[in-house]
């Protein structure tokens, strides 16, 4: 089974982002960012990756509670995008920490918390990733 976990890692706004500070994606479309950030904000190190981007993959494809156990088994059977490929971070202009347990907490560009983050010599730094090429 594949995972997108990451452990004490940060990952930066995409380099070629367009954001100068931290927005929260539009409402109402149900898009992936949507999702994404529904369930981060307000809930710092609540989630793992794998558990955020399957709940997401299952609220947009309208799978119940009951079916998860074996979607997800399906799911991870392939690999999957992490979350560097996030929107969060490549268009909207947050930074994912990941603390020594996977669990992600949601950090707006220019907060000082990402700042004292990016000094930590026990914090792997990764960038997303660039939406061009």
């Amino acid at each position: 089974m594949h995972s997108t976990d990451y452990t004490d890692t940060l990952i930066l706004p995409a380099p070629d982002t367009r954001a100068e500070t931290a927005t929260a994606p539009p409402a109402g479309k149900r898009s992936i960012a949507e999702l994404q950030y529904e369930r981060l904000s307000g809930a710092d190190y609540t989630w793992t990756s794998d558990d955020l981007l399957f709940d997401v993959h299952c609220a947009r494809k309208g799978i119940g509670e009951a079916d998860r156990a074996a979607e997800r088994e399906q799911f991870f059977s392939k690999g999957q995008p992490c979350l560097r490929t996030s929107p969060l971070t490549k268009t909207y202009g947050w930074a994912m920490h990941f603390d020594s347990g996977g669990r992600i907490a949601l950090l707006p560009m220019g907060s000082d918390r990402l700042a004292e983050l990016q000094t930590d010599p026990s914090v792997t730094i990764r960038t997303a990733m660039k939406s061009s090429r």
